[in-house]
């Protein structure tokens, strides 16, 4: 009798705790208890002792289909994000743009006003899929932008699991009463937020325009970990937005090409981005920002965006400065986010081939829930001749480029999370490099040895083995931190001003993996309680300190700031900035100080195959 009694409540509070992972909404919840109940008592008032297997086994067959049937039943419902935490936020006054009229919401301490799910273009849908973005629409009467919009078109995994992963992987994950929804998805997408301080005096502020990473395939501008509260607070209007991803963004096909009147294809997630800039600058004052001051902000495939917006002929005179955060396109041949354009063409070729169409007309009628699941893979830019003329290194060559100063750096352990799965030994470890840097492998393996000793504390070999560790280290040079040491070299070259971070703070969630850094930057340490610490949050407004000045004047050196961005006495920690005999980099630590760059001898080994990809 005890283990029956066990057993059910066992199956009950899984079954709970499944559904809160789930999201299912509360009713499910009373149903699965109600149930658990019912086989509680049936085991104490109606069970009769000497009964046949089947009065256990037929009360737990209906007891299993009444969950199923209600997991079914109670599956949370499709919603938007709200713009700010607090329940019932105060609304903003009425405010005049040309696109009609409109109210924000106000965070909780009314300091910040949030105007959530602006549109910015048309929505892309129907025969506007696959072409360049289009104005948006303006509407009659007083409209509440009170709601993120929703993410982009792209691939979701089951909810239970992305919960799982937010306790096991972020340990983040809290339990709380009316997130009983799952985000919008979808191909209406073409949204932005602005986050701008309720008192902006007398002068219009510097704005930051955010470009969200994801590899352009993910990612959403409702993210917590650069929603702009914080940054606003500190005095500068804060922009972050939605764009389209994977096949929606960036398939190409010659047939669209000959019918764009720009003579364009595979590019539309970056000409939405250009569009979202274009809006800002031709808007961000009626928010109290200053259209000649905009700075441009990404990271990961949203720093090589940025990038990309640096070398744009589209984006000349739309903004002033750039921060660049793990990520870039700059490299000769970019090892991501980035393609030659025969070789967009060639993914187009298999896009129409998988879904069994002759031509791009007829894969508009393919409905998007379907078309996302393409197996192909549509997660790069490309010189398209429009947005993107040349590739992006000889414009830097040309001193084409666009930003007058850039803020940039790159985390430790980039790229440990995306080999999680590669088997690493001192036997395959070169074949492994030679998967990206080809020939020059062998020569890179000798700069990071598969029996690579432990550099220094931040350098830590993985638990499977030192090739493992070994691999982590090269890849993340590669992929990730090379681009920032070229970006920076040509801003040298060119006499621009170029300052370079190291992040390398430890904590108990991301860390100083791959997006580590921007809770930290963008002030959103404080969404995580009980994950970071004194000495996190302290780090935290150095960080914002930096990105704020750096808004302002192009130099993030100065003043620590107070939240509400008055400035304090204390002189920010020296930040160098990189000339042709100063290549170290601000390390962000508990201690902040400048330090070499521990990949230097494995860029000139990249520099090297590189310069053979273009002889």
């Amino acid at each position: 009798m005890i283990l029956y009694y066990v057993c059910v409540l066992l199956i009950g509070a899984l079954y709970i705790a499944f559904l809160e992972l789930s999201k299912n909404i509360i009713a499910g919840w009373i149903v699965g208890i109600l149930a658990t109940v019912a086989m509680l008592i049936y085991r104490s008032f109606f069970y009769k002792k000497g009964s046949g297997a089947k009065a256990i086994l037929i009360p737990f067959a209906i007891y299993f289909a009444v969950l199923a049937l209600n997991c079914a039943l109670t599956q949370p419902p499709v919603g938007r994000i709200p713009a700010v935490d607090n329940k019932n936020p105060d609304v903003t006054e009425v405010m005049t743009i040309p696109q009609g009229q409109l109210t924000g919401v106000y965070n909780e301490d009314h300091s910040v006003k949030v105007y959530a799910g602006i549109p910015y273009a048309k929505a892309p849908v129907g025969d506007l899929r696959f072409k360049e973005p289009q104005a948006p629409e303006s509407w009659d009467g007083i409209r509440a932008f009170d709601h993120f919009g929703p993410r982009a078109m792209q691939t979701s995994g089951a909810i239970w699991f992305d919960s799982l992963s937010h306790i096991l992987g972020w340990h983040d994950y809290q339990v709380k009463f009316g997130d009983e929804y799952v985000e919008e998805v979808s191909e209406d997408c073409l949204y932005l937020n602005v986050f701008t301080p309720e008192n902006i005096g007398d002068e219009p502020l510097p704005v930051i325009v955010y470009v969200h990473g994801g590899s352009l395939t993910t990612g959403q501008s409702s993210y917590t970990e650069y929603r702009g509260e914080d940054l606003a607070k500190k005095g500068v209007v804060f922009v972050n937005f939605a764009y389209r991803l994977g096949v929606f963004g960036y398939y190409a096909a010659d047939d669209l090409k000959a019918e764009s009147p720009n003579g364009t294809t595979g590019n539309y997630g970056l000409l939405d981005q250009i569009a979202a800039l274009q809006w800002v600058y031709d808007n961000i004052e009626y928010f109290g920002g200053d259209k000649n001051k905009i700075t441009i902000a990404g990271e990961s495939a949203g720093s090589s965006s940025v990038n990309a917006l640096c070398v744009s002929p589209l984006t000349e005179g739309l903004f002033r400065y750039a921060i660049a955060e793990s990520s870039g396109i700059v490299a000769k041949e970019p090892f991501h986010t980035f393609r030659y354009y025969e070789d967009a063409f060639e993914t187009g070729d298999k896009v129409r081939e998988e879904f069994g169409v002759t031509s791009s007309a007829e894969l508009r009628n393919i409905p998007a829930d379907k078309l996302v699941q393409t197996q192909t893979q549509n997660s790069s830019m490309t010189v398209d001749g429009y947005a993107i003329v040349e590739q992006p290194y000889l414009t830097y060559e040309k001193g084409e480029n666009h930003e007058q100063a850039l803020l940039n750096g790159f985390n430790v352990k980039e790229a440990d999370a995306f080999l999680l799965n590669t088997e690493a030994t001192k036997d395959n470890y070169v074949d492994l490099l030679a998967e990206d840097i080809k020939e020059y492998a062998q020569e890179l393996a000798e700069v990071v040895p598969p029996t690579l000793p432990q550099r220094d504390q931040y350098f830590i070999i993985d638990a499977l083995g030192e090739a493992k560790g070994a691999l982590n280290v090269a890849y993340s040079a590669m992929w990730f931190s090379y681009s920032h040491y070229v970006w920076n070299n040509y801003m040298i070259e060119q006499g621009r001003p170029a300052y370079e971070y190291y992040f390398t703070k430890t904590n108990d969630i991301l860390s100083n993996y791959h997006a580590g850094e921007l809770p930290y930057a963008y002030g959103n340490l404080w969404r995580h309680p009980g994950l970071y610490d004194e000495e996190d949050y302290k780090l935290s407004e150095i960080m914002q300190s930096y990105w704020v000045n750096f808004a302002y004047t192009g130099d993030p050196n100065g003043f620590l700031l107070n939240a509400d961005g008055s400035k304090t006495s204390e002189l920010l920690p020296a930040w160098e900035k990189r000339t042709a005999t100063q290549d170290q980099l601000l390390q962000l630590d508990t201690e902040i100080k400048m330090v070499d760059d521990p990949n230097m001898e494995a860029y000139k080994v990249i520099d090297k195959f590189m310069d053979s990809r273009v002889e």
